[in-house]
């Protein structure tokens, strides 16, 4: 996949493209309603022999306009969703940098910069995806605004239960701890990726060792709580326990959260290395208690109800 950053004033000097078949949106979370609308693009771009491709924006909209700051945090930060994309076997990725100045094109100027411009020959967008200033052009108006220089494709709603499948609705989950439930919407486990880094080494102390993460900030983290996690290192999986919180036995005034992963059966020197933490199941809130012993034993359970889940649920990954 080649991937082609964009800014306006757009400049294609340098840039020779086929005719394309592309998927407009911000696709946080690449989730399943998103993955409906790229695979539309790439289905018509084979059915009408054309390359496939994607276009996204940089940074969040939201954030350029100061709409809101929920999106600081993505569920799939760029370089995630750079990775996912290709892996749809998508052949362009087109990322625009998102600037007040992107932002104030009228519709039209949009569509005729940065689609007929792009050698775009047919458009899939969402039903609900709006485009140029204000977001007054959309789905209704791209008709009129393609000067009949390409086709368009409407993808509809794409429900899971009663409820679309949206970046608000997974984004809501991941903040009250309800990862077992993501899979629906994604298509996949939520994961985040990090470096291992040095803690305080006090979990090796009492018998359960911790790998302690410091995940790349764009993330969205899950709530305080312990976890049944796997952690991918150097491409193999391990199954474990992660602790999100603030370790509140030891650290009374601690206002830094921290993110510890104890795997099973596994003692291998990772500091520096980076990992992919796969949250799989919510096991119980972080508390404090009132010694050692105590600590230990709720460990051991933690432990033993991971090892239970992934014995259960050995088919879901």
């Amino acid at each position: 996949m080649e991937v082609i950053r964009l800014s306006y004033p757009i400049n294609l000097s340098n840039i020779e493209l086929p005719p394309l078949a592309m998927a407009l949106g911000y696709f946080d979370g690449v989730h399943r309603g998103h993955q409906q609308v790229i695979l539309k693009a790439k289905a018509k771009a084979e059915e009408n022999n054309l390359s496939s491709a994607v276009m996204t924006f940089d940074p969040h909209p939201s954030v350029v306009l100061g709409k809101n700051t929920q999106h600081d945090q993505y569920i799939t930060p760029l370089v995630e969703k750079v990775k996912i994309i290709q892996e749809l076997g998508i052949d362009y990725l087109f990322i625009i940098e998102f600037t007040p100045e992107f932002a104030n094109l009228l519709p039209q100027e949009f569509i005729d910069q940065f689609v007929i411009g792009l050698n775009v020959q047919h458009v899939v967008a969402g039903f609900d995806f709006t485009y140029g200033r204000m977001g007054k052009g959309n789905m209704e108006t791209l008709p009129f605004h393609s000067r009949d220089q390409f086709t368009y494709t409407v993808v509809p709603k794409f429900m899971e239960g009663d409820e679309k499948v949206s970046s608000t609705r997974i984004r809501y989950l991941l903040k009250e701890g309800k990862t077992s439930e993501l899979p629906l919407l994604l298509g996949r486990f939520y994961t985040t990726t990090g470096i291992v880094v040095h803690g305080d080494k006090r979990g090796r102390t009492i018998g359960f060792p911790t790998a302690n993460v410091e995940l790349y900030q764009e993330y969205i983290t899950p709530p305080t709580g312990v976890y049944a996690v796997r952690l991918m290192l150097e491409q193999n999986w391990y199954n474990g326990v992660c602790n999100v919180g603030y370790k509140p036995t030891f650290n009374k005034e601690s206002l830094q959260i921290s993110i510890e992963v104890h795997l099973f059966e596994f003692n291998q020197d990772i500091y520096g290395k980076e990992v992919i933490i796969e949250w799989h199941q919510y096991l119980r809130k972080e508390q404090k208690f009132a010694g050692i012993e105590q600590l230990v034993a709720q460990i051991e359970k933690d432990k033993q109800n991971s090892l239970l889940y992934f014995e259960k649920n050995r088919q879901s990954y």
